[in-house]
């Protein structure tokens, strides 16, 4: 699919809006309709499966997508402000460059998910899974990560602003570079130390100023 087929009934922005999208032969919005009947248990209600969908420069805002399957979900550029993705089921999915300001997550699993450059201020990601994601270069500002598995996920270049981490384990996490100075970080933490540059690509001068072994 090219990017004009893309932005066919597009809506403003370029953003696709759910009844020109289809995904396993069903409008998007219909997926979403019946989500909404199933989550509140009405009849003719239906677990929204996103299994693979491409979902690319989607108009989500404020949909509930509670407990949805979005597995490896092509969501790069697509718009969740203020969506609802509690327990849903985003694990390997592609949001780079996504809209997920003041998105509630909590407890969403997202292993191996691609956020880069994600706008991600103000989610809620408390209990979530994201071990081995990708969170370069995202905006993180006044994101909750309490009580959230980090464990192998990147944060290089990402804006960290009264981010609070406090309550997270962040063992074997690399914020090396990373401007902390209003991040809530946990009591007693202590940033991993990492030898100089010139340490690592000279072992003889390393030697010279450790001095001789005794």
């Amino acid at each position: 699919m090219g990017l004009l087929d893309l932005l066919s009934g597009a809506g403003p922005k370029g953003l696709r809006k759910p009844k020109s999208i289809r995904h396993g032969g069903k409008r998007l919005s219909d997926i979403l309709d019946a989500h909404a009947k199933f989550h509140r248990g009405l009849p003719g209600g239906a677990r929204a499966d996103l299994t693979d969908a491409d979902l690319r420069f989607a108009d989500l805002s404020q949909a509930d997508l509670t407990g949805a399957v979005l597995v490896r979900a092509n969501l790069e550029g697509a718009n969740f402000k203020q969506a609802k993705l509690t327990r849903a089921d985003m694990s390997g999915a592609n949001l780079r460059g996504a809209d997920l300001r003041n998105t509630d997550m909590t407890e969403a699993a997202l292993p191996g998910a691609d956020l880069t450059e994600a706008q991600a201020s103000g989610i809620e990601l408390f209990r979530c899974d994201l071990s081995q994601a990708c969170l370069e270069r995202a905006n993180l500002r006044n994101t909750n990560f309490r009580g959230t598995n980090i464990k192998g996920a990147r944060f290089t270049g990402a804006d960290m602003g009264v981010t609070i981490l406090r309550e997270t384990d962040l063992e074997g996490v690399d914020l090396s570079g990373l401007d902390l100075s209003t991040t809530l970080m946990p009591r007693g933490y202590k940033p991993a130390t990492h030898p100089s540059n010139e340490t690592e690509q000279n072992p003889a001068r390393a030697a010279a100023v450790q001095g001789p072994n005794k």
